[in-house]
């Protein structure tokens, strides 16, 4: 019995930007009895289905943009003989579609760091349930990624978690339904293990994975103090001072390491906070932006977020910090209009961000948008060959609406090409050469142009295109930068390294 683990994709670029943690993870909750698993991730080529063999087990994990492709390998993976158990967030919320449509014999629900491995063991001694409840698993039960089956030059970075759960509640988000709102950290211990082993195989450039890197705001501990609700209190300091013991512990690795982050906008009414990033070589974060109106962040249930002057003001403070931004904004929502495209372009100029996304409005499986969504139609649902449009991550891709949220003024199209307009000005090449000065050399400058166009071919043009035949000339390009900037992220293995002890630090409050 072999076991595979599956990261489905329908485009495969060679060279990938971040490790599929997940893959890892699971590699390293296989037990040891089970052997090394076969790890397919799609993203790099597709899956060779005639490597697996009769009763194999083959763990397919899947959220909803790649659920189909993922149907797609359980259905071939059954003809040739094995057993299929699906994962992940997708899975956990539609159990029942990766038993039909992907011929699951079971499905993992939730956290998978230990229900894999039972599901393993039930399935060899002829016992696999039909439904394995992971849940939440406490921080002190993350399995440590098996960092020692990568393939070698395949990956730009590493990842690496610190924190799941994310206390907010966006509408447009499901990690907040699916991993919860209570944050669960990991000890600095095991995650500069991690760390370590990464730089040791010559990693430079690390991607801190987590929900909300920022767990705990000054205004949650006002908020407690004002009640009096001491023991609240005590487990927000507890949570804020472990996030700086950590950054402490990063700072003191090798200055040619990088990581970057995902974080929400209140960190930077936190100068502290943002310069301990700094001192840990966390040079980048992933800021929720979303919308540069009031009314826009009122819409996704994110109006903690500023807008106008004083939303420019506040993302300056990263840059003044030494943290770079990728911010990301959302396009589609009711109360946008067609001067929000270009004011939102200026707006992320004027803020001096580094990078940036634009995404279009999707409701997305578990989220509050989608909710809204589904009930909206009530039992009207139109179809697109045969499958509701609620369900529209079981339609083709190339026969998939761009915009599935009816919008009061602007049709699907409208959207979709000032989307794009807004991809291609911020990402033209005078734009990307004038942002480019935050480098400290020509040969960096260079770096930069070279990574953002990857960025905007990755993940603007396979993702808007209106047809197959753009998708792939943007696949193709993509291709062909991913192996010289994969090159631009290597560094020499240091495989001496050491992990640096733990001190004490003062509460930061």
């Amino acid at each position: 019995m072999k076991i595979h683990l599956v990261n489905p994709s329908d485009t495969a670029f060679g060279t990938a930007v971040i490790t599929p943690r997940w893959l890892y993870v699971l590699a390293a909750a296989t037990p040891a009895e089970f052997g090394d698993p076969v790890i397919w991730d799609e993203t790099l080529d597709p899956m060779d289905p005639m490597k697996i063999e009769a009763n194999d087990v083959v763990g397919i994990g899947i959220h909803t943009g790649n659920a189909l492709r993922g149907y797609a390998m359980g259905r071939l993976a059954k003809q040739r003989g094995a057993f299929v158990i699906f994962g992940g967030i997708h899975a956990t919320l539609y159990p029942e579609e990766a038993l039909t449509l992907g011929q699951a014999d079971s499905v993992v629900k939730g956290d998978g760091d230990i229900a894999w491995g039972a599901a393993l063991v039930d399935c060899r001694e002829g016992s696999l349930r039909q439904i394995y409840e992971g849940g939440r698993v406490e921080a002190a039960s993350f399995k440590a990624a098996r960092w020692d089956l990568l393939p070698k030059n395949r990956y730009m970075w590493a990842s690496v978690q610190t924190v799941r759960g994310c206390p907010k509640h966006c509408s447009f988000c499901s990690v907040w339904r699916t991993d919860g709102q209570r944050p669960r950290q990991r000890n600095s211990d095991v995650v500069l293990e991690e760390v370590v082993a990464l730089r040791r195989r010559g990693f430079r450039f690390i991607a801190l994975a987590d929900d909300n890197f920022y767990p705990v705001t000054l205004k949650d501990m006002e908020l407690a103090e004002r009640q009096g609700n001491r023991a609240r209190l005590a487990e927000l300091r507890a949570i804020r001072e472990e996030r700086f013991e950590l950054m402490a512990r990063l700072s003191e690795l090798p200055s040619d390491l990088t990581f970057f982050t995902q974080i929400t906008m209140e960190s930077a009414e936190d100068p502290k906070f943002l310069d301990a990033m700094r001192a840990a070589h966390i040079r980048g974060a992933l800021v929720g932006v979303e919308a540069v109106t009031a009314e826009g962040l009122k819409a996704v249930f994110k109006d903690f977020n500023c807008s106008g002057d004083n939303l420019v003001a506040r993302l300056q403070q990263f840059r003044k910090h030494g943290v770079h931004v990728l911010g990301s904004f959302i396009f589609g929502l009711p109360t946008d209009r067609p001067d929000t495209f270009n004011a939102t372009l200026d707006l992320a100029h004027q803020s001096d961000l580094t990078f940036a996304q634009f995404v279009m409005l999707t409701p997305f499986a578990g989220t509050v948008d989608f909710q809204r969504w589904e009930k909206a139609f009530g039992a009207d649902v139109p179809n697109i060959s045969g499958t509701p449009i609620t369900r529209y991550w079981l339609i083709p891709a190339d026969q998939r609406p761009k915009m599935f949220m009816p919008h009061p003024t602007m049709n699907s199209e409208e959207l979709r090409a000032r989307t794009q307009s807004v991809w291609d000005h911020f990402y033209s090449l005078s734009a990307i050469w004038r942002r480019s000065n935050c480098t400290p050399n020509l040969r960096a400058r260079l770096a930069f142009i070279f990574i953002s166009k990857l960025y905007r071919q990755m993940y603007a043009s396979t993702g808007i295109a209106t047809d197959s035949a753009r998708r792939n000339r943007a696949s193709k390009w993509a291709r062909w930068l991913a192996v010289p900037c994969r090159k631009l992220f290597q560094g020499a293995p240091m495989p001496e390294l050491q992990v640096p002890p733990r001190h004490g630090t003062a509460l930061h409050a």
